[in-house]
């Protein structure tokens, strides 16, 4: 026979268990994130390191406790291949969103993020984009997407006012510029915003070469460079075109008073400082960049080092873009994409080491994002512009 007190001690158990889901050993359910990069094809190199900052950051949110608010509930990462092309990002995004993942982090490059962001809004799956620098991403109002790092407008700005602020302190030696870059959604859009930024602080834009990608001989471009004669030099390309280029004009003695590269895929790159420091020495870069003056950034450049890996942007920009996300999903209390999405629209998201100050998204971009100026200086890499985060002195021109 139940008694009332029996019935009474039954409820107030299960009020206990549903109040305290985790006595007796059980965890909280994982939070399932999508992590989607090209780790095969031409950026494989990119998108391996892009994957390996997501999951250093997976792994530190986990050792933490995981996400508080859910009882300290794991992330789980679904990773996905975009082959390096925008048809393989998409069929991706599909297999992320029918195996439920909550939010996806991704996808480097440009022309895939604009492809992957597109398909994740199908499904208002929240998806924050780590590299792809390509404006359009996030001015097609969509509501999912979330962009941490500065855009190429953005950088192009940065980069020409820097640009001119160190040529015009030595006497303002540079006149003409020739822009090459590579054939895609990036390479175009930031030579095309060069272009127009350029005239207008007084430079001549001599001539635009535009490449494709990939690109396993710059001798021909190398021979025009030379013909035209710039005083300034700015590449736009991925880290093997990039690294080939420079090491063309190295191998035909070519010498611009300045390399200065925005968003360089290889000048501000421990790898290409470290195989080819010849080639690299001078070259100016205003890229993304962490804080230099945050001891995290070191304390994460010695991890990623200690596995034998280079601490590129790709690493510390999907480090940081994955706890940002943990930072939405930690506030929203829950896995649901639609209060995720919420939570990163009015995220203000300030314990990161980049030099940012805390996440203000406007239409999806983070508007305290800024690269910074770097430059090659004895076998190392040194911010040189803004003076907040210098290191050394610039270095401008690398010949009279």
């Amino acid at each position: 026979m139940t008694t009332r007190r029996h019935f009474m001690g039954q409820s107030a158990a299960a009020a206990s268990a549903l109040a305290f889901p985790l006595v007796g050993g059980a965890q909280p359910k994982p939070v399932k994130v999508g992590v989607l990069h090209p780790v095969t094809g031409a950026l494989a190199y990119s998108g391996q390191q892009c994957r390996m900052g997501a999951q250093m950051a997976i792994d530190d949110i986990n050792k933490a406790g995981g996400i508080k608010s859910l009882g300290g509930a794991k992330i789980e990462a679904m990773l996905g291949d975009a082959q390096s092309n925008p048809q393989a990002g998409i069929a991706e995004i599909e297999k992320m969103n029918e195996a439920g993942v909550s939010a996806v982090v991704g996808a480097f490059a440009s022309a895939i993020c604009l492809a992957t962001t597109q398909a994740a809004a199908k499904y208002n799956l929240p998806h924050v984009v780590d590299v792809g620098v390509a404006d359009q991403i996030v001015e097609r109002g969509l509501k999912n997407t979330f962009r941490f790092g500065p855009g190429y407008k953005k950088s192009a700005e940065v980069a020409v006012a820097s640009l001119h602020a160190l040529n015009t302190a030595a006497g303002k030696p540079a006149r003409t510029v020739m822009i090459v870059h590579e054939e895609s959604l990036f390479g175009t859009g930031t030579a095309n915003l060069l272009a127009k930024e350029l005239p207008g602080y007084g430079y001549e834009v001599k001539e635009i070469i535009k490449h494709a990608n990939p690109t396993r001989d710059f001798n021909n471009i190398a021979l025009r460079i030379k013909q035209v004669n710039p005083d300034i030099l700015i590449p736009a390309n991925y880290y093997n075109e990039y690294a080939l280029l420079v090491r063309t004009l190295q191998q035909q003695k070519i010498t611009p008073k300045a390399i200065c590269s925005v968003l360089g895929g290889a000048a501000s790159s421990y790898k290409f400082v470290k195989e080819f420091p010849e080639a690299a020495n001078g070259i100016i870069d205003c890229n993304h960049w962490f804080n230099p003056r945050d001891k995290r950034s070191a304390e994460l450049k010695k991890r990623v080092e200690a596995q034998g890996q280079f601490f590129s942007y790709e690493v510390f920009m999907t480090y940081t873009a994955m706890m940002l996300l943990a930072d939405a999903i930690e506030r929203a209390k829950s896995p649901d994409r639609a209060a995720i999405t919420d939570a990163l629209a009015s995220s203000k998201f300030a314990n990161h080491i980049m030099p940012y100050g805390p996440t203000q998204f406007v239409n999806g971009q983070n508007m305290g994002a800024q690269p910074l100026m770097t430059q090659v200086q004895k076998g190392d890499i040194k911010v040189i512009v803004p003076r907040d985060y210098r290191e050394a002195e610039p270095i401008f021109p690398l010949k009279g």
